[in-house]
């Protein structure tokens, strides 16, 4: 079949069947046909793009929350868009969530709100109206009946 340097160059040229490929061999434990630099090249890759998009699930969370809770200007207009979107990015984010994905929001909640609280500040022109630190517990963001 399918020989390492084959299939280490297979990868440049077509990215799916060197995927296909790979997961037979896995599945036959063929572990010493295995392009292992790439796969955990892809490995490490599947590990950021799941860390940012679960990180941006929140951030649009805390960006919702925080103009729902604090933007009077507006809020008759768009409460119920807020808790619409609120409610939507929730769901998005409990169908990626993992046990390790949570904790890593967890470890990350403020550099997450750090960048919502920027957002929302350039957004509104409110710049003291905002708490400094995020008002919200990991458990109130994944809530998905809660809102302040």
């Amino acid at each position: 079949m399918t020989q390492t340097s084959d299939l280490y160059s297979l990868y440049d040229i077509d990215n799916e069947k060197w995927l296909l490929e790979t997961l037979q061999l896995l599945k036959e434990k063929r572990l010493e046909d295995i392009d292992l630099e790439h796969l955990i090249e892809e490995l490490e890759a599947v590990s950021r793009r799941d860390k940012l998009t679960v990180e941006s699930f929140l951030e649009q969370i805390i960006r919702h929350l925080l103009l729902l809770q604090y933007w009077q200007f507006q809020y008759d207009y768009n409460a119920n868009h807020w808790q619409a979107e609120i409610m939507s990015f929730r769901c998005q984010l409990n169908d990626y969530l993992s046990q390790n994905l949570r904790n890593h929001l967890q470890e990350n909640q403020a550099k997450i709100y750090e960048k919502a609280l920027r957002y929302v500040r350039k957004k509104t022109g409110m710049n003291a109206d905002f708490p400094e630190e995020c008002p919200y517990t990991i458990e109130q963001l994944l809530d998905q009946n809660w809102l302040p």
